[in-house]
């Protein structure tokens, strides 16, 4: 089970720094490794966009290839998770298969939004960007001063 061990071939162990950066390339060297398939964190879920436009956030996901049937977008307690589940599989009889191959993937992204409203979301996929619209409402300060006696 060698070559389970992440660690990056670019620098030795006595070089190697500290800090959120070393840890997002430990994750790199392991996802990256030829050993059983290459991946990369960057490309295995989609993109991205947070807008803030004052009364609203605009959210955009590249979804290309992405039939809306098989988005999830849920709003919990401030937190938007969009979820991905693509799987195609198609169920074909009097067939005398040698090889057959299915596709199935997950993908998901959440945002943290403190002043997002839990109602009056929209949503829309167009071109296979996929647009969300979340209104946002006033956070009151829930702060006390306390007095010492």
């Amino acid at each position: 089970m060698a070559g389970l061990i992440p660690f990056n071939r670019r620098r030795d162990l006595a070089t190697r720094g500290s800090g959120i950066d070393e840890f997002y390339n430990m994750l790199d060297d392991f996802f990256t490794s030829d050993w059983p398939f290459r991946r990369s964190l960057e490309s295995d879920t989609f993109k991205l966009d947070v807008v803030d436009n004052g009364n609203e956030y605009l959210i955009e996901a590249e979804l290309p290839g992405v039939d809306k049937k098989d988005i999830n977008i849920e709003m919990v307690d401030g937190r938007l998770e969009i979820s991905v589940t693509k799987d195609e599989s198609k169920e074909e009889k009097d067939k005398n298969y040698i090889h057959k191959e299915r596709y199935y993937s997950s993908m998901s992204r959440s945002i943290y939004l403190a002043d997002a409203k839990n109602e009056g979301l929209k949503a829309k996929l167009e071109n296979g960007v996929l647009k969300i619209t979340v209104p946002k409402e006033e956070i009151k300060e829930n702060k006390v001063k306390v007095a010492i006696e």
